[in-house]
């Protein structure tokens, strides 16, 4: 096995995708401040918390002066190595709804190779009552120890982007431009790892001209290596007796940065096209959503669908997506609360039946090495795991809830040249129909027929109030009738339902979940409805997500989703909304290199900058 070194170099170089499973802290209680319990050092020096972070970070950076300075329409942004409590997170993102001017926007990115747990988390932030407002949405949104980039919307105009992760690899890979870095890592004598000269380095590289840094540690090491990375830095006195503290910039002078926004027109009024709305509207876009059928007509518009994705202990690209995908997507159900109706669905857990035997050794292994939290993950018994969190819902009503936004509107019209709707940015959100587009004829896109048989819901199944996914799925009744699915035809080009289709489904359940299909009825089951669909994947069974240059700089493709368009679209709609508003020039993108390079049209139409 590599060392981290020739890891990390190797990661760089484009050798391999090496992410390890994130391993959470422990943390021990039992004093004044919480302590972790691996470096055996306090997550805060004082048991003035607040006060300790608003005097080393908030005033060490000046950042009263600088929010306040901001015009309306620019951004400022925040690096920071040790997320911890978040306590200087959230007392930034107070103090930027109390300075800044309304359409300012404050990006952070926050890196920690070990983050609390949930529980560890909610009681450190208990303690400061009058940051509850910021704190109980971090807690809300916190997501769970997988690697990678997690996206935490703090307030309409702050966003937080966790990076679960070894800091200098997190920080050599990101594009964030930061104007203002907070160094909290533990002490350098109980944590050299977050003080080397090559994270002085890192740091540098991603700064703005001006950028400032504070720190609690004035110790001889720390301040020579940010000298050399570039930084002036000059010590300062402590706060509450501590000898010193440090504060540093680089040199320059600080060009305002201002998000993109305009018009964006997106052809497909799915789940894709839905989720992307949303994301440009909630950054500020005005958009159009153009189909020339209502939305949820294709594939998005089955009576209802499972939020989950199949675990696995391998944490390249494609598993990686998967995973953060999962939480990204639970996420954005708990911001829209959605959903809030007993028709709408539930996220009350997804049992998985692990009937394949890879299936099944996927799933212990992902469980055993912790490359998929336990806080999401368990297993309930040797050929059965639980998908915590995850949970049904009735897309339609989804798609509505995304589109009901001001700066959103539906228009009934195909778009199929750049030219069809006046607009600053096109995202062609179709589904195959993409590959009648100019240019795109050579997408590697297959339509797979599939269908789900609808029965009717019975006394005994009314019990049933989780999603049960076997090689196929069946979900809990949604106005009287439960989804049965689904078929997956390679071949199939019939639009229309086939009746032996419905057989296959019901005979499936009966064979994975007797006791289930037991409860809708046995061999009595009531057929009520069915709905066949043509779902839109690639060869390598991820989405294709990004800009399309051959096409101008204004086309971007959000398509290929396949049977798991509800569970991928948040997290791709994230990012093709922070790349429209090029704010991935700001806090980084939603997504991490090699995952945005494994979705990238280019690896299907040739090479893409990104």
């Amino acid at each position: 096995m590599l060392s981290w070194p020739d890891r990390r170099l190797a990661m760089i170089a484009g050798m391999r995708d090496f992410f390890d499973p994130i391993t959470p802290a422990q943390v021990d209680w039992s004093g004044p401040v919480p302590r972790a319990m691996a470096f055996d050092d306090g997550y805060f020096g004082h048991d003035d918390a607040p006060a300790e972070a608003q005097a080393v970070f908030i005033e060490g950076n000046r950042l009263a002066e600088r929010f306040g300075a901001l015009r309306n329409d620019e951004a400022f942004v925040i690096g920071e190595t040790g997320f911890g409590t978040g306590l200087n997170v959230l007392l930034a993102a107070e103090l930027f709804s109390q300075t800044a001017p309304q359409g300012a926007r404050l990006e952070v990115v926050s890196v920690d190779l070990h983050p609390l747990n949930p529980e560890d988390l909610a009681q450190a932030v208990s303690q400061w009552p009058t940051l509850a407002p910021w704190s109980e949405r971090l807690v809300a949104q916190y997501p769970p120890a997988a690697p990678g980039h997690h996206r935490v919307w703090l307030a309409d105009q702050v966003t937080l982007t966790l990076i679960w992760g070894e800091a200098t690899a997190a920080l050599e890979s990101t594009s964030a431009q930061v104007d203002a870095w907070f160094l909290d890592g533990f002490a350098p004598a109980r944590n050299r790892l977050m003080w080397t000269p090559a994270l002085c380095q890192a740091l540098a590289a991603p700064s703005a001209p001006g950028a400032t840094l504070a720190s609690f540690t004035a110790a001889g090491e720390v301040r020579r290596g940010l000298a050399e990375a570039g930084f002036s830095v000059d010590r300062h006195p402590g706060f509450a007796g501590k000898r010193h503290r440090i504060v540093g910039a680089l040199p320059g002078t600080p060009t305002p940065r201002r998000p993109r926004r305009g018009h964006a027109v997106i052809a497909g009024a799915g789940l894709a096209g839905a989720t992307t709305a949303r994301a440009l509207a909630k950054r500020g876009w005005t958009v159009s959503v153009c189909d020339p059928n209502p939305p949820a007509s294709g594939a998005s518009g089955n009576w209802a669908g499972v939020v989950y994705a199949t675990p696995s202990p391998h944490l390249q690209s494609q598993n990686r997506f998967y995973l953060n995908a999962l939480i990204r997507a639970l996420v954005w159900f708990g911001v829209l609360g959605f959903p809030d109706h007993p028709d709408h669905g539930q996220l009350n857990d997804v049992v998985l039946h692990l009937k394949q035997a890879r299936r099944k050794k996927n799933a212990h292994q992902a469980f055993a090495t912790g490359a998929w939290p336990a806080s999401l993950l368990t297993l309930i018994d040797d050929e059965t795991a639980r998908l915590k969190g995850a949970g049904h819902i009735h897309p339609k009503a989804w798609i509505d809830r995304l589109l009901d936004h001001p700066n959103i509107d539906y228009r009934p019209t195909a778009v199929t040249a750049p030219d069809d709707v006046a607009g600053d940015v096109l995202v062609l959100a179709n589904a195959g129909a993409a590959t009648e587009f100019p240019g795109l004829e050579t997408l590697p896109i297959k339509a797979i027929r599939g269908q789900v048989t609808e029965v009717a819901m019975t006394p005994d199944s009314k019990a049933l109030n989780k999603a049960h996914c076997h090689l196929g799925y069946v979900t809990p009744a949604l106005a009287g009738r439960h989804c049965v699915g689904a078929t997956y035809d390679l071949h199939g080009e019939h639009a229309g339902s086939v009746a032996g289709d419905d057989a296959h489904n019901i005979e499936q359940l009966k064979t994975h979940l007797p006791k289930i299909w037991q409860a809708l009825g046995g061999d009595g089951i009531r057929i009520i409805g069915q709905r066949s669909a043509f779902r839109c994947t690639t060869p390598d069974r991820l989405p294709i997500v990004g800009p399309v240059p051959a096409l101008g700089e204004a086309v971007y493709l959000n398509i290929g989703h396949g049977s798991r368009g509800i569970t991928h679209t948040p997290m791709c709609a994230d990012l093709l909304a922070d790349q429209i508003s090029q704010s991935t020039a700001l806090a980084g993108p939603a997504m991490d290199r090699q995952m945005i390079q494994a979705l990238s049209p280019a690896r299907y139409l040739g090479k893409v900058s990104q």
